[in-house]
């Protein structure tokens, strides 16, 4: 997911992105741990997707602080 995709999301939205790259990630693990996940630079692309949606929540945290 682009970061542009992400900024164009509201707040419930992103808290919501964030809730399920969450489980999505949680599920990656577990799946790696038991030797099913084919492709485990998923791991990594979820990972980076979720900080990306963290980053643009914290940054509207701040711009509300500021105003």
């Amino acid at each position: 997911m682009k970061a542009k995709d992400i900024r164009d999301l509201t707040d419930s939205e992103l808290g919501q992105k964030a809730d399920d790259l969450k489980v999505e990630l949680f599920n990656l693990r577990f799946r790696l741990a038991a030797g099913q996940l084919d492709n485990p630079m998923v791991i990594k692309n979820v990972k980076k997707d979720m900080a990306r949606v963290q980053t643009v929540i914290r940054e509207r945290e701040l711009k509300k602080a500021e105003a």
